[in-house]
């Protein structure tokens, strides 16, 4: 077999699977949703790793609030034991917004704030929902951004703070398929969980 032969046998292998057999860094077999965002195997690697550790700013606050841990919240002030997670917060805002938030605290609230947090975080760890979390994580930081109001004096960042990085980070967890690495991305795709619920 010619030179010229082996050539174009290797590109059409390469253009029927979507991968250059001499790419190392790619696995052997195909993912399973189609096309790859991101080629290099380090990097899925570093954007799972990013996914699971976003997981836990939304995690860690239900954790706490729930079972009174003892970092934001004291034991006594715990969900389990009749405590609010939203009521303190909340009464203690002095932004321009402040008003509408202080009259929202209340027992929906705590609810719907916890089941946003817990049920956006677990979706990040797991690496399934991802789209879905990458919405509800964005709404979430953006009520958080507003309640806090960085825009006024004496904030420590008034163009991009740590609420804006989280919204971005779960953006492009879901964006780069990150939940196909260390998660059920591929198994939720398996099993023909529509593409916008991964």
């Amino acid at each position: 077999m010619s030179q010229a032969t082996a050539a174009t046998n290797r590109s059409a292998r390469s253009t029927s699977t979507g991968t250059d057999p001499s790419d190392t860094d790619t696995p052997t077999t195909a993912p399973v949703t189609g096309e790859r965002v991101v080629t290099s195997a380090a990097a899925r690697g570093a954007l799972a790793v990013l996914r699971i550790a976003i997981s836990f700013v939304f995690l860690w606050p239900v954790l706490d609030k729930t079972l009174g841990l003892g970092y934001a919240t004291p034991s006594e002030r715990a969900w389990l034991n009749g405590g609010s997670p939203t009521t303190g917060y909340l009464s203690s805002l002095e932004g321009p917004l402040s008003g509408p938030f202080v009259e929202m605290a209340g027992p929906a609230t705590d609810w719907l704030f916890m089941l946003g947090m817990g049920l956006t975080g677990l979706a990040l760890l797991l690496g399934v929902g991802t789209r879905v979390a990458a919405v509800s994580g964005t709404l979430l930081m953006a009520l958080l951004w507003v309640t806090t109001w960085p825009l006024a004096a004496g904030s420590n960042n008034p163009v991009v703070d740590d609420h804006v990085v989280t919204a971005l980070v779960v953006i492009v967890v879901a964006l780069t398929r990150a939940g196909e690495t260390f998660g059920l991305g591929r198994v939720a795709a398996r099993v023909g969980v529509p593409g916008w619920m991964r």
